[in-house]
């Protein structure tokens, strides 16, 4: 591990840096994570890391899975918001049925008690005819 201290200037206090070059692994792997992610805003995206600094190089890993858990969690949401949408739209047209169903019921029980009432009428009329008929056979045999 190399180390440095400098002062930047007389005002200021000293930095210090520190690297190493033995573990080049952290660096690789940075490489394969250097990605941007849409779903943030540019404020929010990962800064690529100091290489140099394993510190860094975690914290930018770290960074990476949260952005990328992020856009899971995103996409899950938008994922429910359309499953929800669907619901919605299957509740009110299962309510439009239901709606429907009763009136099919409430006219199907006006149509039937109509129904009753006709057949009822019906069978008074034809007991009527034949008396009528009965009454007109014996006044036609009477005569």
């Amino acid at each position: 591990m190399i180390t440095s201290t400098r002062r930047v200037s007389p005002d200021k206090s000293e930095v210090r840096i520190a690297f190493s070059l033995d573990n080049t692994s952290d660096v690789k792997d940075v490489e394969d994570l250097s990605q941007t992610f849409p779903d943030l805003e540019q404020r929010l995206q990962p800064v690529p890391p100091c290489v140099s600094l394993r510190e860094s190089v975690q914290v930018y890993k770290e960074h990476c899975r949260m952005a990328r858990e992020f856009h899971q969690v995103k996409h899950e949401i938008t994922v429910l918001e359309d499953r929800k949408r669907k619901l919605l739209a299957e509740l009110v047209e299962d309510e439009k049925v239901a709606v429907e169903i009763a009136r099919l019921e409430e006219e199907f029980r006006r149509l039937t008690e109509e129904n009753r009432t006709l057949v009822t009428v019906h069978n008074e009329r034809a007991q009527q005819l034949e008396r009528l008929c009965l009454t007109d056979r014996t006044r036609h045999d009477s005569l």
